[in-house]
């Protein structure tokens, strides 16, 4: 043979056809695990394997195929009851796709399957991609492959007729072989005589929208000729279409490799409840016969919308029931949140306040004066004082007589934490603020020092903070300054109800338990006493 030639050689018995830089493997007929199994290469001068053969698990592995391997080799068994010998033919070409080592022939018009015969590689059970070509080339994508490298043919014409090849590609330990079998087709004399059947739909469910357009497809074999006394048409559970409006189809022949397919469309207009899960069946009558293919509506399932809907909503609702509930019961919330703060949180450093308010009261006649005095000096301090330990500068309690009193009202009130200014109605509100001089309260239509003092730091250093409460009813703001108008504007005021004659003073504490909630609301959170006891 001329170097680098492709000649082709056959053996005596069960010829191989192979190509050179494929994977082949030779198993031993019937060589079982208790046989001993022998293999040579005849024509070599001491039967010893060419390079690149060699023997793995009593079968002949060709890693790959070189145009070398040509030749002959024998298996020799040797058992219990005695020894055998076959021989192999391996011949060898140069092509992508060796020649054929076998010829099947099928009858025009059959739907056969061409098995991929590789069952030496199927053996080994590694991951495969298995691909298959006619005369070389990639087969038709309508041929359909199965996971044993079966290839199925639709009903076969004479176009069908060629070399099919079979190859399987294999990674074997980091490296990627392909093994290739070739088979001929060829067509018989034979008739053959197919009954029209359905393609499609075998058994389908289609999922649609109640109220929407559906149209539904059928595909049917009719054979290889439109002269057939076929036809096709729909019911919908057992009910021709002509009785729903909805409904309408029509179907016309295809053809498809020399064969002939029918091709029917049931449309519906408007999808009813009462086409939903109900057989749908497409019908191919012949002279022969009749077949049917089903398919089945089914309506969308929206319940994971319906349930994602369903959470949001709830979710918002919930957001919105707790902002309403934190809003309608913050005062209630914060207090609570204050009072488990004092079991389980830190203790604070002292802020260096001595009061937690500067009490001031601003009122017109002498009536006012006694109320607010009564207020300012006995209600306020027992409710804050005594219970729950605030500490209070009050003036007219607490001021010491010969003081220089601006300078000492304005380092108290810089000593404080809040301020609570009392107001109560006036009978000629416009008269507040008209005089220029600044008293100590001498004139009661005016704002006192202390407020005009602490109204200034609290609107230009945010300190101290501002705490309004009217007693004695309404309050007419359009007289006061633009300060207190602000402040009413910005966070209103605490209104304290006054008892109605012959109350007792603890049934008036009790009828103003939201107004002790909400002056405790605005207090500082922890009173300064406490502080002070931090070492």
């Amino acid at each position: 043979m001329p170097p680098g030639g492709c000649e082709s050689h056959s053996g005596e018995t069960d010829t191989y056809h192979v190509s050179v830089g494929r994977l082949f493997l030779l198993r031993c007929h019937n060589a079982d695990a208790h046989v001993n199994v022998t293999w040579s290469n005849e024509g070599r001068h001491n039967l010893s394997l060419p390079t690149g053969v060699e023997v793995r698990d009593r079968s002949l592995w060709f890693l790959p195929v070189q145009m070398s391997h040509n030749g002959t080799y024998t298996c020799e068994k040797r058992g219990v009851t005695g020894s055998s010998r076959m021989k192999y033919g391996v011949s060898v070409s140069c092509g992508e796709c060796p020649d054929p080592s076998e010829t099947v022939s099928i009858t025009k018009g059959a739907s056969e399957g061409l098995p991929c015969k590789q069952k030496e590689i199927f053996r080994l059970n590694k991951t495969r991609n298995i691909r298959w070509m006619k005369d070389c080339r990639p087969v038709d994508p309508s041929f359909s492959v199965d996971e044993n490298g079966v290839m199925r043919l639709p009903p076969a014409t004479e176009k069908d007729a060629g070399k099919y090849t079979c190859l399987v590609d294999i990674s074997l330990n980091g490296r990627k072989y392909t093994s290739a079998r070739s088979t001929q087709l060829t067509f018989n004399n034979d008739t053959f005589s197919a009954e029209p059947y359905v393609v499609f739909p075998q058994q389908e469910v289609v999922v649609v929208e109640v109220g929407t357009r559906v149209e539904l497809k059928c595909e049917a074999y009719l054979g290889f000729s439109e002269d057939l006394e076929v036809f096709m048409y729909w019911t919908v559970d057992g009910n021709y279409t002509e009785e729903h409006e909805e409904l309408s189809e029509s179907w016309e022949p295809t053809h498809k490799r020399g064969v002939v397919y029918g091709q029917s469309t049931l449309s519906i207009s408007k999808v009813q409840w009462w086409f939903l899960n109900v057989p749908i069946c497409c019908h191919v009558v012949s002279p022969t016969g009749g077949k049917l293919g089903f398919v089945r509506l089914q309506e969308a399932d929206h319940s994971a919308l319906y349930t994602s809907v369903t959470l949001c909503l709830t979710a918002s609702l919930g957001f919105l029931a707790l902002v309403a509930a934190f809003l309608f019961f913050k005062v209630e919330l914060l207090l609570a949140y204050r009072k488990l703060s004092t079991h389980f949180a830190k203790q604070r450093a002292p802020d260096g306040k001595l009061y937690d308010a500067y009490v001031s009261g601003l009122h017109q006649d002498t009536l006012s004066s006694a109320e607010m005095a009564s207020f300012a000096l006995q209600i306020l301090p027992e409710e804050l004082e005594n219970k729950h330990g605030y500490s209070l500068y009050i003036r007219g309690r607490d001021d010491c007589p010969g003081q220089a009193m601006h300078d000492a009202i304005a380092a108290t009130l810089r000593q404080c934490r809040k301020l609570i200014i009392i107001l109560s109605p006036l009978e000629n509100p416009s008269t507040y603020g008209k005089t220029e001089e600044v008293p100590l309260c001498d004139n009661q239509n005016q704002l006192c020092y202390e407020q005009k003092v602490g109204l200034y730091d609290s609107l230009t250093q945010n300190s101290p903070r501002v705490i309004l409460v009217e007693i004695g009813g309404p309050v007419d703001y359009s007289g006061l300054s633009e300060s207190l108008r602000y402040i009413k504007r910005k966070q209103g005021a605490l209104k304290w109800k006054k008892p109605s004659f012959g109350t007792h003073r603890l049934t008036t504490l009790r009828s103003n338990r939201n107004f002790w909630k909400s002056m405790r609301y605005h207090m500082p959170s922890v009173p300064s006493r406490s502080l002070r006891t931090i070492v």
